[in-house]
């Protein structure tokens, strides 16, 4: 950037590609570049929540298009890139937030379960980067991490691994893409989405440890999150690469 540039916390007049947009992190994200007068796809596997999603857009302004995306195939993720650049020209923008959450202990989990995980949560990332890294000229990636990534959590062994291996990805992707590409992960903390289900509601022993050991004493929207995102995604940031961003309303993590 110039000097003589401002930087503004805005994602006016770039265009986006939000993989995993259609639902509660990513979509949050996507409708919050669209209300700042971004131009944004959101994707996903499920063609019904891609129309969806890009009708929400489409009536907020912004322009898109309607592109599935699988990030288990690279032939997907290229798909993708080609279509979202022919429809909204040069991808200032990619967010990678598709998710895929398995349950079981290390000596319970099945085989199937854990590379479903580390395919979907850690080399989609990887694969998404590869593609998009190699055909934007500029701009930002942002990779939708957790704090699980540093902590531990009972029966989700091959989520916490793939969000501490999107954490070393995004770092060195920023020692490789910059200084043209800036590389920057958030890190939610507990978020109410689809994905968590029924998990965080008010009345159950898991929400009040939960605001016990949380000090804004609650659980985040998806919004809430979206936040970070447009400003890891505006030139305010120019000069922010290769770091973790936590949104978690400083949950304490220090009892295991």
């Amino acid at each position: 950037m110039s000097e003589t540039a401002t930087q503004t916390v805005s994602v006016a007049d770039k265009s986006a590609v939000v993989i995993g947009g259609t639902s509660g992190i990513g979509r949050a994200i996507a409708l919050a570049f669209a209300d700042d007068g971004a131009d944004v796809v959101a994707t996903s596997r499920d063609e019904n929540a891609v129309e969806d999603a890009a009708a929400e857009l489409r009536d907020r302004g912004a322009e898109t298009t309607e592109v599935t995306c699988d990030v288990r195939e690279m032939d997907s993720i290229e798909r993708l890139y080609d279509e979202a650049s022919t429809a909204l020209g040069e991808i200032d923008v990619l967010v990678n937030s598709a998710g895929s959450v398995g349950r079981g202990s290390v000596t319970e989990m099945s085989m199937d379960d854990w590379e479903l995980d580390i395919d979907t949560n850690l080399t989609g990332v990887f694969r998404a980067c590869q593609v998009f890294g190699r055909e934007m000229d500029e701009g930002s990636i942002i990779n939708i991490s957790s704090m699980s990534a540093g902590q531990a959590r009972e029966e989700r062994p091959a989520y916490c691994a793939a969000k501490s291996g999107v954490n070393g990805l995004t770092r060195a992707a920023a020692a490789d893409l910059g200084p043209e590409i800036r590389v920057n992960a958030i890190e939610p903390g507990f978020v109410v989405t689809p994905l968590a289900g029924d998990a965080f509601e008010e009345g159950t022993d898991l929400r009040a440890q939960i605001d016990d050991r949380t000090p804004m004493e609650r659980v985040a929207e998806p919004d809430e999150i979206a936040g970070a995102a447009v400003y890891l995604a505006s030139d305010a940031a120019s000069f922010t690469t290769g770091e973790m961003i936590t949104v978690d309303g400083s949950y304490d993590n220090s009892s295991l």
